[in-house]
């Protein structure tokens, strides 16, 4: 369709632009003012040939390096992808404002843009035109005229809740991204990246979350350690000192140079240098929050954010509660307990009749039996051997005070047969239990060498 019958007007000098694309200034024919954001071409070709070459230098260096393999950089460059790729498609980032602007909508001070039905494709994204600052743009008499406290209290609300109640937060909340509108509220731009937080995953950053605004080192480290995967090489009591001394360190500061996003980051970084991987979420998160804390600085210098996490606990802990109560998850409930009911009664007879027919057997996998047994009876042949050689240095003794014919070095024979042959056994039983240690020590070196290499090796990468 030609601009000339989809819009009345189009100004065809950017009021933006950027690295994948440029927003134009448009007006509907209806008369509704609109931003109409352009992919650049051939920007896809020119992406997917920089990211060949970022695979390749990525595979080098987690090969080569250990810092590669300890935070496994082919992985992260692939998720790097996933979020580019995902970026270039403006039909999910207009799904992204929608979804978003329906979770913030009781956040008077929040607004996102909707975009227009109709004139989105992927690679053009028409949405509804905000006007207002960059809050970079804005000047020391600009700041002194604003009210930033309640704006940067909102900011960080609106984000927990997306965070920990919703499990979809916008994940590039950077400076230039957020406007200050002329009505005074703040508006959220640049959809295009943003990531989802399983349920599971959302009650561990809460707890984590809240450990961290209180200042819990012991229970930072321990969150950060359970989120992670252990490498064979982890160490978890050098993670709980770093990261005890990193909390010792904000002692004396005060609570509004204490910033969340780069405590969070750091703590992920010390796990991971601890031989603890972290998973994408919770380094995305860090870097989440700490854009969010340059915001909230920009609009309030006073801020304390984590004095902002302590306040909003009990609403954060309410809104999951309602969400937990929705009709689907109790109709789920519902349904699990029917299906529970249903087999319950078939199963209770299956019981029975094993009980009656002392068919029931209960198989416990603790040991290995026969491990247990070849160790008990390599012990046992040692212990008999060393009584066998004590019996005859016993006898020997007494041998030696009976005079017989028969003697070899002028002691009686007999008794220096019985010590050169319980030497000769002492001797061989010493050499025995020797050798036996230095082979199990060679085959758990071993083994622990393989465990490494197998750890060590790349991930195939297609």
């Amino acid at each position: 369709m030609r601009l000339s019958k989809a819009f009345a007007i189009f100004e065809e000098q950017p009021i933006a632009a950027a690295s994948l694309g440029q927003v134009h200034r448009a007006q509907l024919r209806d008369g509704t003012i609109v931003a109409v954001k352009v992919q650049r071409p051939n920007i896809r070709e020119r992406m997917r040939e920089d990211l060949e070459a970022l695979d390749t230098m990525a595979e080098v260096v987690e090969r080569r390096s250990e810092f590669g393999k300890r935070h496994g950089v082919v992985a992260m460059v692939d998720e790097f992808r996933k979020a580019l790729m995902r970026e270039l498609d403006y039909g999910l980032e207009a799904r992204n404002l929608r979804i978003l602007g329906e979770n913030l909508a009781h956040f008077e001070n929040i607004i996102v843009p909707s975009p227009v039905k109709d004139y989105v494709t992927s690679r053009v994204l028409t949405m509804e035109y905000i006007t207002g600052r960059k809050v970079t743009a804005l000047g020391p008499l600009a700041r002194m005229e604003l009210d930033g406290a309640p704006l940067a209290e909102d900011l960080t609300r609106a984000y927990l809740h997306q965070i920990l109640v919703d499990g979809f937060f916008h994940a590039d909340p950077h400076p230039g991204n957020i406007f200050l509108t002329d009505d005074g509220r703040l508006a959220f731009l640049d959809l295009g990246m943003v990531a989802q937080i399983s349920p599971g995953m959302q009650e561990s950053l809460l707890k984590l979350v809240l450990a961290i605004s209180e200042g819990r080192s012991e229970d930072v480290s321990e969150l950060v350690m359970s989120m992670g995967a252990p490498r064979p090489d982890a160490d978890p009591d050098g993670v709980r000192r770093d990261i005890a001394e990193m909390v010792l360190g904000f002692q004396g500061l005060k609570m509004r140079e204490i910033a969340m996003g780069k405590t969070l980051f750091e703590s992920a970084r010390i796990a991971a240098d601890g031989g603890y991987r972290q998973p994408r979420e919770l380094t995305l998160l860090g870097k989440t929050l700490l854009n969010v804390d340059e915001v909230a600085r920009r609009l309030d210098p006073e801020f304390e954010p984590n004095a902002a996490i302590r306040r909003n606990a009990a609403e954060i802990m309410r809104h999951r509660m309602i969400k937990s109560l929705s009709p689907g998850r109790l109709f789920d409930s519902l349904l699990e307990l029917k299906g529970l009911a249903e087999k319950l009664p078939r199963r209770m007879n299956q019981l029975v009749d094993a009980i009656a027919e002392n068919k029931l057997k209960i198989n416990v996998d603790a040991i290995d039996e026969a491990l247990l047994m070849e160790g008990a009876q390599k012990v046992a042949n040692r212990i008999t051997m060393g009584l066998m050689i004590s019996a005859m240095i016993v006898g020997a003794a007494l041998l030696m005070r009976i005079d017989t014919s028969f003697r070899i070095l002028g002691y009686p024979g007999i008794a220096i047969l019985f010590f050169f042959f319980a030497a000769v056994g002492a001797v061989w039983l010493g050499c025995n239990i020797l050798f036996a240690d230095i082979r199990a020590e060679k085959s758990k070196l071993k083994g622990q060498q393989q465990q490494k290499k197998r750890t060590a090796e790349p991930t195939p990468h297609r």
